[in-house]
């Protein structure tokens, strides 16, 4: 059996070895339209920053109408002067409500998928 001193010691032996940081891995923080943002006026690219360096390789995103039809350009990118930027072209836009999918792989080796939206309001 322990006693109380040793099992202080063994549990504080333990804690010095757990990671306290958590899980890294790449983490939106911020975007271009903003999530749930209401435009005036059709974005021409879709912007993502992230806390982390992205692979390029592996890190896309995709602008999705109402109808579930794709409408971004097909030109994601990881920005190589700003590599925790991701961007996508987007074509004219009509009113309504549109999602930004994006799947991103951190320079570390996580994976990261999410999801979402942002309205164009009709004039």
């Amino acid at each position: 059996m322990l006693h109380a001193s040793s099992f202080r010691a063994w549990l504080a032996a333990i804690l010095l070895f757990v990671p306290t940081t958590g899980w890294p891995h790449a983490v939106l923080v911020r975007s271009a339209p903003s999530a749930r943002a209401t435009l005036a006026r059709p974005p021409e690219r879709v912007q993502l920053w992230f806390n982390e360096r992205l692979e390029p390789a592996y890190s896309k995103v995709s602008v999705w109408d109402g109808g579930g039809r794709q409408v971004d350009t097909g030109d994601g990118v990881v920005d190589s002067a700003e590599p925790t930027r991701l961007t996508v072209g987007v074509l004219p836009l009509a009113p309504g409500i549109y999602m930004v999918k994006f799947r991103v792989l951190s320079v570390d080796g996580h994976l990261v998928e999410s999801q979402f939206p942002f309205t164009v309001r009709a004039r």
